[in-house]
């Protein structure tokens, strides 16, 4: 029998939100630190672009990488077995990468790193949701996301306190290692032991390949999330390109704006539970927070936007009308079985994550090298395409909101 919690603040749920604190800590810190620490491995402004490339091209391998690796261990070893060997393995790389002192030595560091990270978030969502009763998995996994997205806030001022990178990595090591002891204490999801006791194949990452309504759950669970990265990895992380397109800005920080858009990404993560509820459905939930997010991208391309000032604001009313992570991950896992829930848990998000470099190669290789476009228009026809193929994705992806997850996935194969 699953032992249900019934409190959205219960062990499980807060134990799932530090670890993935740490995780965005880790995650969003070589964007933070990226140019004091590139200067500190030897790069100069002739190289660093291509070095600061090459480190987080390292760092999103890993996280693809990483993504399969643990959501198959997710699912035949155990929620909490990933739990513990993810936040161990980026911890100690997290350490590791204050002692570096090359530039391959640094990439090497961010991916071992991304191979830990990968496992953070899918693990502690699938966890969750198999804990908690189906009317309130949605709070209680969205807590987890809002709770864990400060975790940028709190490396942005963790920077600006010590000024000091190599520090900020130690510490994010620390605070990692240090959470193993809480983890002591998590009891393992019920649902999982069932399945561990019969003769199923768990954690099969070709299943989803092998049957047609299966896949295209799977594709279109990842199709869902994609304006999330665009808003932060184009239009967040380049706000300081935009801003001195749009109006002439030199000094806008990229860094503050991150900080922002993640601040209010974690209050909309923890509203989405909520307005869920309210509505007692995913899909709504997720279309009313699309719809914001469009509403923003308006005023962000508008006249409105014209200083440093409405620039953060848009950024930050951005953030928060992504702050869908943890609904759409929750989706994810609740459109399949037990046997294969880690699996897609924690492969949805990393896919969507390294969905990235190929939504980059639209915005810059595509449209502003090869067709000359200026940055803003690109910006804007990106956004249409990702936003368009977004919503075709969420009028064909299933209501989850009162789903039973207690039942395992067949294996059948396309004729």
């Amino acid at each position: 029998m699953n032992k249900q919690h019934q409190s959205i603040l219960n062990l499980a749920v807060i134990v799932a939100a530090l670890g993935y604190f740490v995780d965005i800590y880790d995650l969003l810190l070589f964007t933070i630190v990226k140019k004091a620490s590139m200067q500190g491995v030897g790069a100069t402004d002739a190289t660093m672009l291509a070095d600061s490339t090459k480190v987080i091209n390292w760092q999103m391998v890993g996280l693809l990488i990483g993504g399969i690796i643990w959501g198959v261990l997710g699912d035949r070893k155990g929620r909490l077995s990933v739990l513990f060997g993810s936040i161990i393995l980026y911890s100690v790389a997290n350490f590791i990468t204050g002692y570096i002192h090359t530039v391959d030595q640094y990439a090497a560091c961010r991916f071992v790193a991304g191979l830990g990270l990968a496992g953070e978030l899918g693990a502690g969502i699938t966890l969750v949701s198999e804990l908690m009763p189906k009317e309130k998995r949605g709070l209680g996994t969205s807590m987890v996301a809002g709770i864990g997205l400060s975790g940028a806030v709190v490396a942005y001022f963790t920077y600006q306190f010590t000024l000091d990178w190599r520090l900020c990595y130690k510490i994010g090591g620390v605070l990692g290692i240090l959470l193993l002891f809480l983890r002591i204490s998590v009891a393992e999801s019920g649902m999982f032991k069932q399945v561990k006791e019969q003769n199923v194949s768990r954690g099969n990452f070709l299943m989803f390949f092998t049957n047609a309504k299966r896949f295209k759950k799977y594709v279109l669970a990842i199709l869902i999330g994609l304006p999330t990265w665009y808003v932060i990895g184009i239009l967040v992380n380049q706000s300081d390109r935009f801003a001195k397109a749009m109006f002439g800005s030199t000094n806008l920080d990229s860094g503050r704006s991150i900080m922002f858009a993640y601040a209010a990404i974690s209050l909309g993560d923890i509203a989405v539970g909520f307005v869920c509820q309210y509505f007692k459905s995913r899909k709504k939930g997720l279309l009313l927070y699309y719809m914001l997010c469009i509403v923003c991208l308006v005023l962000f391309f508008s006249n409105y936007n014209n200083s440093n000032s409405s620039m953060y604001a848009i950024c930050a009313m951005l953030g928060f009308s992504t702050g869908f992570w943890a609904i759409f991950i929750t989706m994810g896992a609740e459109q399949f079985g037990t046997n294969l829930r880690a699996t897609a848990a924690t492969t949805i998000p990393n896919m969507v994550r390294g969905a990235l470099p190929l939504i980059n190669m639209m915005f810059l290789d595509l449209f502003q090298k090869s067709w000359g476009w200026s940055i803003i228009k690109s910006g804007i026809y990106t956004g249409i395409i990702v936003l368009m193929v977004t919503l075709v994705a969420f009028y064909f992806t299933e209501e989850t909101y009162h789903k039973d997850l207690n039942y395992i996935e067949g294996e059948d194969i396309l004729p």
